[in-house]
Formats: structure tokens, C-alpha cells, sequence
């Protein structure tokens, strides 16, 4: 697509070219990340001065009243650091920038004592001066931290398109002892709606810059971060997808659920042709199968070789809406929402002796 080929609204809109846009699903019409009205814009300015500032500057800057800010220095402590001659107090570059992530917090729906704590102990990255890099804020020092975060499909959105990749691992971050119930909610209360809003945006972006592909990494960083030593015994259950597909986000999603109970859950990368497959329930005699496909127009000819090998291997094949039948086996079972498919293979797996 050529320039003049982009809707006009964003030809026409000032600093479109710096300026991450996204096109409304529906009229197509140029919705900024922020609303024209809303003071959030001034919260997300890069940071560009170094001496200290005023509580008025600071509130300028933030769109808040001084008000506001005298109120979190005395309920929060998060207040100037820096006094100056006369003993008035400013606020040094640190400070704006913690005042920053409370803003964008509480404007997400963040309590503001919840988000006064993660504000206070965010790890912010304070650019030299006079370098126009907007201070990178890293909200995560520890555990105690990412669990604060409340995480709203809203607020990972939001962070996702203004490429703030701290703030989503710390959105998606998983406690350690976090459960099958905590994944499943993980998954379907928070990261499917959020996947699920961004496909529906069209995004004009700066290279390097895809809001869906943060969200996803910050997801596979908080599994990884989460996994818990490889269950020892019973039987493995293998998740993959057909032969010229990605491996979607929820296939892992799916299998740290399954680990969570306690069950040796793999996501089956590369190719799975009939052979592969055929080859894979050999070598690991897993207690079940899953088949994940986004795609109706599916070959599922390893479906029906596995079952015709297998007869009484319990499979799981998980299909969009309008998708063409499974094949037919006594052991095969086509599961249409991640919930279910999560409570059916877990039903099998549980018992399902290695083999």
C-alpha cells in the first residue's frame, strides 16, 4: 500500500509518521491511541528535560491537578526527591517518570494504592540528557510486584499498542504456585480477549513494532518464568498442530494448564505429517493427543492414521466454528472452546496409565 493510499485520516493527522495508529474495525476510521480530550497523551511524552521541575510543571505534564500529585506525595510517598535553594522541593527526572507509570496505571483501572506500590518500587531507566529517549520503566522487581498488576484484556491492550513490553510481562506475569484454575483464567479471561481485540485492529506501525507479537512474547517469558520441574511418571500428552501452520499461543497455554495438574504436557513443534505423528505416539506412547488447528480448511489425515493405528489413544482435535468434521474413531473427540478441551483431556490424562 502506497501513502496515498492510506485513508486520509491518518495522511492528515499531525505526526502520524511517529505515531503508532490503529483503524477502527468497523468504519475504519483513525482511532488514536488515546482520545483527543483524554490529558493521557501528556503522560505518554517522552521525557526530554533534565533539572528538576515544579509541582505545577509536573502536573502540566501530567494532566493532573497539583492538587493530585500533593495528595500521592502524602498518601504514597511518591513525592519530589531533589530540594533546591530556598528548601522547595522538585521532582527530579526518576520521580516524573514513577509519577508516569502511577498515571498510566490508575488511568487503566488500577487502584491507586496498587498502583502507587508498583510505581514506587518500578526500576526506571533515566535517559542522559539532551539523547530524546523516552526513560524505559521496567515495573517488575520481583514477584511481589507483577502480582499487583491488575490484568484487565483493557490494559494489556493498551500497553501492547503503545509497545510497552514491560508493562505487559508484567500484566501476563504468573505466580509461581499458580494453578490449572489460575492458567485457564490466564488464558480465557485475559489473554485470548486481548489477542482477540488486537486481530481486530488495523495498526499503522514503525518497524519492529506489533503490539500482538508483545503480547505473545511477554506470555511465553511468563510461562517460562513460571514451569515447574517436568512431572515424573504417568503419561505424556502431546499438543501440536497440523503440517504448514504456526504454533499458536494457545498451544502453550494449553500444555502449562495440563502441567499445572501435575500431567507431562509437550507442544509438538516442526513438521507433523502422518509420518511424524505416527512416529511421535511411538516413541513417547503418550496418554492423549491434541490437535490444535485456527484454520477450518485443516488436513487431519494424522488424525485418522493415529486412530486407525491407536484405536483406544484418546485424541482431541480443537476446530474453528464451520470447520469440516473430525475424523471418525471411537477415541476421537472434536472440543470447540479452550475450556473444554482443557476439563476433557484432563479427564482422560489423569488416569491414563504411560502407554
Amino acid at each position: 500500500m502506497t501513502r496515498s493510499e492510506l485513508p486520509r485520516a491518518i495522511l492528515t493527522r499531525s505526526g502520524w509518521q511517529n505515531r503508532a495508529m490503529t483503524l477502527s474495525p468497523d468504519d475504519g476510521s483513525v482511532v488514536p491511541e488515546h482520545d483527543d480530550g483524554d490529558p493521557t497523551p501528556e503522560v505518554a511524552a517522552p521525557v526530554h528535560h533534565a533539572a528538576p521541575l515544579t509541582v505545577a510543571a509536573v502536573a502540566a505534564r501530567l494532566g493532573v491537578a497539583p492538587a493530585t500529585l500533593r495528595t500521592w506525595d502524602r498518601r504514597y510517598g511518591l513525592g519530589p526527591s531533589e530540594r533546591s535553594a530556598g528548601s522547595h522541593r522538585r521532582y527530579s527526572v526518576a520521580d516524573v517518570e514513577r509519577l508516569l507509570v502511577m498515571r498510566r496505571l490508575t488511568l487503566d483501572g488500577v487502584a491507586p494504592g496498587d498502583a502507587a506500590r508498583i510505581a514506587s518500587v518500578a526500576d526506571v531507566d533515566v535517559p542522559a540528557a539532551g539523547t530524546g529517549r523516552r526513560a524505559a520503566v521496567s515495573p517488575v522487581r520481583g514477584r511481589a510486584v507483577a502480582a499487583a498488576v491488575v490484568g484487565t484484556p483493557t490494559a494489556l491492550v493498551d500497553a501492547a499498542l503503545e509497545d510497552d513490553a514491560a508493562t505487559c510481562r508484567a500484566i501476563v506475569s504468573l505466580a509461581h504456585g499458580a494453578g490449572t484454575q489460575e492458567l485457564e483464567r490466564w488464558w480465557t479471561e485475559l489473554l485470548e480477549p486481548a489477542l482477540t481485540e488486537l486481530s481486530r485492529r488495523t495498526v499503522v506501525d514503525r518497524p519492529g513494532a506489533d503490539a500482538a507479537l508483545t503480547v505473545r512474547a511477554a506470555a511465553v517469558d511468563a510461562l517460562r518464568d513460571w514451569l515447574p520441574p517436568a512431572p515424573r511418571g504417568g503419561g505424556v500428552v502431546l499438543v501440536l498442530v497440523p503440517g504448514g501452520q504456526e504454533r499458536p499461543l494457545l498451544v502453550h497455554a494449553l500444555a502449562a494448564a495440563l502441567v499445572a495438574a501435575g500431567i507431562d504436557a509437550r507442544a509438538v513443534g516442526g513438521p507433523t505429517s502422518v509420518h511424524h505423528a505416527l512416529e511421535l505416539v511411538v516413541m513417547t506412547r503418550p496418554g492423549a493427543v491434541v490437535t490444535v488447528s485456527r484454520r477450518a480448511d485443516v488436513d487431519l489425515s494424522h488424525v485418522a492414521e493415529i486412530a486407525r493405528a491407536h484405536p483406544s489413544l484418546a485424541q482431541f482435535v480443537m476446530l474453528p466454528d464451520g470447520a469440516t468434521d473430525v475424523p471418525a474413531g471411537s477415541s476421537v473427540a472434536r472440543s470447540r472452546t479452550f475450556r473444554g478441551l482443557l476439563h476433557e483431556v484432563l479427564a482422560v490424562a489423569v488416569r491414563a496409565p504411560n502407554g
